[in-house]
């Protein structure tokens, strides 16, 4: 069954295909990014040079989570709340709204946007980093495909994908610097990252806190409609004394 029901005002969801949405990191590590998956059984975790998040499909386990934080001091677990043993803490939880592009809305495209490869990848880290640090790992670049806006050879804006399943491509790291905002390049980079994914038979999605008012209105006036609260736990990998203490 098709994805989309296509009409001229627009694109009809069917719900059974949403499921796999309720579990992002779990089928993107299943489907399409599975090459990304660290060795676990019942849990699922990027690799940390990747991207920090992990996730679980019916039960979460303590140890496999303690054994991923071994490796990686910060990453997040997405979904339900997980279980945790005494050398990990939860540090705190990012709630975020899953909106789904329902109907595309065009958008008159003024900025020379361009697909950002290999030559641009540290321009591409320091600019994320430098707004939303903590999620942009070293080969989060090899997730999907980013495009960006430079201005006076300086990246001053960027959009790309980020967990990839069958059916579904995430909407991330839509970033403007603070010194450019306001002259609509992310509306421009969203739309445009929108269209290459619909031309792949893909529905965009993507997770924006909650909080975050003013995302959420740009994004809706995109097409964008809301779907679920999704959590991010982030939680940090530490001794066992580090832990108590914290606690």
């Amino acid at each position: 069954m098709s994805l989309y029901l296509r009409f001229i005002k627009g694109t009809v969801m069917l719900s059974e295909t949403l499921a796999p949405l309720d579990n992002p990191v779990w089928y993107a590590l299943q489907e399409h990014q599975r090459h990304f998956r660290m060795p676990y059984q019942s849990m699922a975790f990027f690799t940390p040079d990747v991207c920090p998040f992990g996730g679980f499909l019916n039960t979460c386990s303590p140890a496999e989570i303690t054994d991923y934080a071994r490796q990686t001091s910060h990453f997040f677990v997405v979904g339900d709340r997980p279980c945790f043993e005494d050398t990990v803490i939860l540090h705190n939880e990012l709630v975020c709204d899953q909106m789904v592009l329902q109907h595309p809305v065009p958008v008159t495209i003024t900025e020379p946007i361009i697909m950002l490869e290999e030559a641009h990848r540290d321009d591409l880290i320091r600019l994320v980093n430098l707004v939303q640090p903590g999620y942009f790992k070293e080969n989060t670049f090899s997730m999907g495909t980013y495009y960006g806006i430079y201005r006076d050879n300086r990246l001053v804006a960027v959009t790309g994908e980020r967990m990839k399943m069958n059916a579904f491509t995430e909407i991330s790291a839509v970033i403007t610097h603070p010194e450019h905002t306001g002259r609509g390049y992310a509306g421009q980079l969203v739309s445009h990252t929108c269209s290459r994914i619909l031309a792949e038979g893909k529905t965009p999605y993507l997770h924006v806190a909650s909080s975050n008012e003013r995302a959420i209105k740009l994004y809706e006036r995109l097409g964008f409609a809301y779907r679920r609260k999704m959590s991010f736990w982030n939680l940090i990998g530490t001794t066992a004394t580090q832990a108590n203490a914290v606690r």
